[in-house]
């Protein structure tokens, strides 16, 4: 697998902005917080795939800000020989992944962008964490998707996602925004 300092050579080698890698960074460094506390609470986790799925997670952005960054991360990732599980995590990071009806109306090859590994599931909810470079709130996040219009049944999944892969988190009244 490569290292955390050729993840970041690799973003830059494509032209990601200063932010999107610093971006990257954070949500890496999250992911690897989650990930280590999935293992002690004795879940099976590759920790490294996280790490470096994390930095990866955006490289598309080097290229185009659209839904369809995750795509475009794919084809760069392979360019470098990135290993077919980063592959994975960079297609399946966008919210808490995108259903086949979602990827037609969204115009995205047909494929399967849902996360599926416990290592997709971290990078994908640390990633909707991460706003920018700093880190925020389930809470918060809910508010900015609610502001932006973002639909109630995604929402759910993004919520259903945290819960899933945050040991950390408690039932929180998220009543209020819904």
């Amino acid at each position: 697998m490569i290292s955390k300092e050729e993840a970041v050579q690799i973003l830059k080698e494509e032209g990601c902005e200063e932010k999107v890698i610093q971006h990257c960074i954070v949500v890496s460094e999250e992911a690897v917080k989650l990930a280590k506390k999935n293992k002690a609470a004795g879940r099976k986790v590759d920790i490294k795939l996280v790490e470096i799925g994390g930095l990866l997670h955006d490289l598309g952005r080097a290229k185009t800000h659209s839904i369809d960054h995750a795509i475009v991360g794919v084809k760069l990732a392979k360019k470098h020989g990135v290993e077919k599980p980063i592959l994975e995590i960079i297609k399946k990071h966008i919210g808490a992944g995108i259903t086949p009806e979602e990827a037609d109306f969204f115009e995205l090859p047909d494929d399967d962008y849902m996360p599926r590994t416990l290592e997709e599931k971290i990078v994908a909810h640390a990633d909707n964490m991460v706003k920018g470079t700093k880190v925020i709130t389930l809470k918060r996040r809910m508010e900015i998707l609610k502001e932006n219009g973002t639909d109630k049944r995604l929402r759910q999944r993004i919520t259903d996602l945290a819960y899933e892969v945050d040991l950390d988190l408690k039932n929180l009244d998220l009543e209020e925004i819904e």
